[in-house]
């Protein structure tokens, strides 16, 4: 019987890392993969706007199916305590809101988006859960993964500085995001050709899955 256990408690854990580990990785590929099915389906070679731009784009089914694996591998991730379930299951209802409810478009235009494209409440609503989103990711990167529910390792400890990091990322990412639409967006135009929302929002993703291929295993295990 605690052969049967031990076994269990193992073949759990493994499913455990796995989800962590398509979770990291869907979030890494996800812009690139936007990019390249753009490129190579519509020949749509300028980047968008926005991540979530490209759901108005050939690269649609692909935004909104990899954003809806990730919000069920969210879903099905058992943290520490209740508060990281009920976080978990929160993040993955935002996630789900950024998938199914498109985001608003406005220049500077692409071959691929000629032309605005105003979802109006429904691009509001597309806006707050794409920022309390990467807000749980924050708080999860900075302050969930880096619990422990015994003596610290070395290789621990240096997994704590690599959540933080990325933690502190995420959030400096918003406050970058924050203050380019509140304040720089109107006043320099030529900011937009730039793209700043799409490698700001890129960076947040990476930030997203370094956290969680390293939470996974694959970097600095015991």
């Amino acid at each position: 019987m605690l052969q049967f256990t031990n076994q269990r408690n193992s073949a759990e854990l493994i499913s455990a890392k796995a989800l962590m580990l398509c979770i990291g990785l869907l979030a890494f590929a996800l812009p690139i993969l936007l990019i390249l099915t753009a490129v190579v389906l519509d020949g749509c070679e300028l980047v968008q706007n926005s991540i979530s731009a490209y759901y108005h784009t050939v690269s649609r089914n692909l935004f909104v199916g990899s954003i809806c694996s990730i919000a069920f591998c969210l879903f099905a991730y058992k943290g520490y305590s209740d508060l990281d379930n009920l976080l978990a299951n929160a993040a993955s209802i935002l996630a789900l809101g950024v998938a199914f409810l498109p985001t608003s478009v406005s220049g500077p235009f692409t071959d691929c988006l000629q032309n605005a494209i105003d979802m109006k409440l429904i691009g509001k609503l597309h806006f707050i859960s794409a920022g309390a989103l990467f807000i749980l990711l924050g708080i999860f990167s900075a302050f969930i993964f880096t619990k422990s529910g015994g003596n610290m390792t070395d290789s621990k400890r240096r997994r704590n500085l690599i959540f933080r990091v990325c933690g502190y990322l995420i959030f400096a990412c918003i406050v970058l995001l924050t203050a380019y639409f509140l304040f720089l967006k109107d006043r320099f135009l030529n900011l937009a050709d730039m793209r700043p929302v799409f490698w700001i929002e890129t960076i947040c993703l990476w930030s997203f899955a370094v956290s969680w291929l390293t939470k996974s295993g694959i970097i600095l295990k015991d």
